[in-house]
């Protein structure tokens, strides 16, 4: 029922979907005339494999958290969590609110054993065609050195699970590569990391992220999310600033045209709906947050990832490796 677009983006993604997924079935959550009415206008009705699931309640994009957790509680994001919950999903995907998604999901399906916080991670291209993933990108502005420690066991296992690399390598986000640099959280994570028995490259900078130096960049929230923000302005300045350019003369006009192939293979190298779903980490169950203002290509996306992470057990695998970590002296 979320994002900027709700089931008229949603419902066909799901559709479109299913169609590539044979053995995946759809639970739609939500107000049930409204998906109905939808799935109507796509000739499409409910069925064995595509289910509607009744919620009389939703959470508003700038719904108060407060309102969100303790008094919407038939909320589509409440019940989507619960199917998860009590097994009757596997996996939940939205497109609704941040913040109410996690606190929700963090309220009902709690967090794995030894995971303090979770963290929202995602995909980051790279000059080398590779993938950064990066986390945490706001759920925890304020960590301590012990959660970033989890947030890099997390993100390799999401690495070593969906990528299918049985070492990832890990970096720490840092404003230089030398161990001195840093503030004492970052400098006591290193030493955490080191002694984790990942493989930690160690400290990494901003440019490292696209430079695909590691396949995992951990950082606290407040940075993550300042990284994301910026890299969606400055591909959006990109596109903005080629597309005047290119239409400034009659001369510029005619040379787009000659540039178009490289330009489409441009942006479909770059399109974030590519990597549209970012992954809910550290909870006793696989939710998956889509970009409120994603269109139907990149909403089924996040479908994609929440099926990838179920099939390879990404839970499963976060808490079988915290159960190996070494103790770790203060």
């Amino acid at each position: 029922m979320g994002g900027d677009h709700g089931p008229h983006v949603t419902v066909p993604a799901a559709l479109d979907f299913q169609a590539r997924q044979p053995d995946v079935a759809i639970v739609l959550v939500g107000l049930p005339e409204t998906i109905e009415r939808e799935l109507a206008a796509l000739g499409a009705k409910p069925g064995e494999r595509l289910r509607v699931q009744p919620a009389s309640e939703v959470v508003a994009m700038d719904e108060a958290l407060a309102t969100a957790l303790r008094v919407k509680k038939d909320s589509s994001m409440r019940v989507m969590a619960n199917l998860v919950k009590d097994g009757a999903a596997h996996a939940a995907v939205s497109a609704g609110n941040t913040g109410a998604l996690m606190a929700i999901s963090r309220f009902v399906l709690k967090t794995l054993p030894g995971i303090d916080r979770p963290a929202i991670a995602t995909v980051i291209p790279t000059m080398e065609r590779t993938k950064t993933y990066v986390l945490d990108l706001g759920a925890n502005v304020d960590c301590t050195a012990e959660h970033l420690l989890q947030f890099g066991v997390m993100g390799a296992m999401l690495v070593a699970a969906v990528e299918h690399k049985e070492k990832p390598l890990v970096g720490l986000l840092n404003i230089g590569a030398e161990d001195i640099k840093g503030n004492e959280t970052v400098k006591r994570a290193a030493e955490l990391l080191r002694a984790s028995g990942l493989n930690f490259h160690g400290n990494v900078e901003g440019d490292d992220i696209f430079k695909g130096t590691c396949d995992v960049v951990v950082c606290d929230g407040f940075v993550g999310n300042a990284v994301l923000k910026a890299v969606e302005g400055v591909l959006q300045m990109m596109s903005r600033g080629l597309k005047e350019e290119f239409e400034r003369t009659a001369l510029t006009r005619l040379s787009a045209l000659a540039a178009m192939p490289v330009l489409r293979a441009f942006r479909g190298r770059m399109d974030h709906r590519r990597y549209n779903g970012a992954s809910l980490l550290g909870l006793r169950g696989i939710v998956i947050k889509s970009h409120g203002s994603a269109d139907r290509y990149a909403f089924g996306q996040a479908l994609e990832r929440a099926v990838e992470e179920v099939r390879n057990e990404v839970p499963q695998r976060i808490e079988r490796r915290m159960a190996q970590m070494p103790v770790l002296t203060p």
